[in-house]
């Protein structure tokens, strides 16, 4: 039974890993199974995913649909692939500006994600990301690949690893890249296991960071990380969270 409200029991989860992890799968089920109170967010780029976003973006995505667009299921980009500079004064001035309003959107909405998980936390909720833009962003805006960036991808790799808020406890879903594509059926074995270690290289870098085989049956994982989130809501707040083997949850003071 799910308990009104904790005191204190107010951080963040994030579940990170590559398509055919189970991300999406795990967090909504942990909605359902975790005894406190809790606020799923998703903080990726699909914008058909997104279950919050901002009212002009939900307008633009809106319009986009209705007349006739293709799901948004874009990620971000190679980091690898590096555009060739537009040639002539006033193109590289278009590609300026547009590339300056592309950033200020995606500020726009990653700020606006973030404001509503303080609202939630402030209400007492345990706020559960699925994804996270710091895990999305890494290796494209954020880590050196020895490829030149341009200056609205440095400026978004900065706020990102200095300012923007990182998740108190980050579960990475890990799957060999075999079942990942056999999950999935999108990309490459190659292609998953690049993204598979860019995600491994981010260990360091947040404070908690666990990592769960995603290759066991979901009953499993899910229990896992229930277990991870029971530890690290006692060790942070008192509160314990009992898991039984139905995954069930009850809440007992720890």
């Amino acid at each position: 039974m799910r308990a009104a409200s904790h005191e204190g029991a107010m951080f963040t989860v994030a579940l990170i890993g590559p398509d055919g992890a189970g991300k999406t799968t795990i967090s909504r089920r942990l909605e359902h199974t975790l005894p406190l109170p809790v606020k799923y967010i998703y903080m990726g780029v699909n914008l058909d995913s997104s279950n919050v976003m901002l009212p002009t973006t939900r307008l633009i995505h809106f319009i986009r649909r209705a007349l006739g667009g293709k799901p948004d299921v874009a990620g971000p980009p190679d980091p690898t692939h590096v555009k060739p500079r537009p040639k002539g004064v006033v193109k590289r001035t278009l590609a300026g500006l547009k590339s300056s309003l592309r950033l200020a959107y995606r500020l726009s909405e990653e700020w606006f994600r973030q404001g509503l998980s303080w609202y939630y936390q402030l209400r007492g909720n345990i706020v559960l990301f699925d994804r996270h833009y710091f895990s999305d962003y890494y290796a494209y805006d954020i880590a050196n690949t020895g490829q030149p960036q341009p200056l609205s991808r440095r400026i978004h790799g900065f706020m990102l690893q200095h300012v923007y808020p990182k998740p108190d406890l980050v579960i990475y879903l890990d799957a060999p890249a075999e079942v990942l594509l056999a999950r999935k059926g999108e990309g490459t074995t190659a292609a998953l296991e690049r993204r598979r270690q860019e995600y491994l290289q981010m260990r360091g870098l947040v404070k908690h960071f666990a990592v769960v085989d995603a290759s066991r049956p979901e009953d499993d994982v899910l229990r896992t990380v229930t277990e991870l989130i029971e530890n690290f809501s006692r060790d942070k707040t008192g509160h314990r969270i009992k898991v039984d083997d139905r995954l069930k949850v009850s809440d007992e003071q720890g």
